[in-house]
């Protein structure tokens, strides 16, 4: 079973820019990303911190994976 990489902030949001995702604002240490997807807005909430927990991880992999097929976003998410 492939493990969950311990990402940052700053590298979920550059894994989601790629898809097509922009800041679009940011409170406190929140960084909400935005994109204008075929059913309207699609919104996702990162938390910008050195470290992101790997409960954090998986949450923000479930929700991409609402916008952006699973298969796509795997190989960013898990190592080999």
């Amino acid at each position: 079973m492939r493990r969950l990489k311990r990402l940052s902030g700053a590298e979920v949001i550059a894994i989601l820019a790629n898809f097509g995702f922009q800041v679009h604002s940011q409170k406190g240490s929140h960084v909400k990303l935005r994109r204008q997807g075929i059913t309207g807005k699609e919104t996702l909430t990162v938390p910008n911190h050195a470290e992101l927990d790997t409960g954090t991880c998986q949450a923000i992999f479930r929700q991409a994976s609402k916008y952006i097929p699973e298969s796509e976003l795997y190989p960013y998410f898990y190592s080999p």
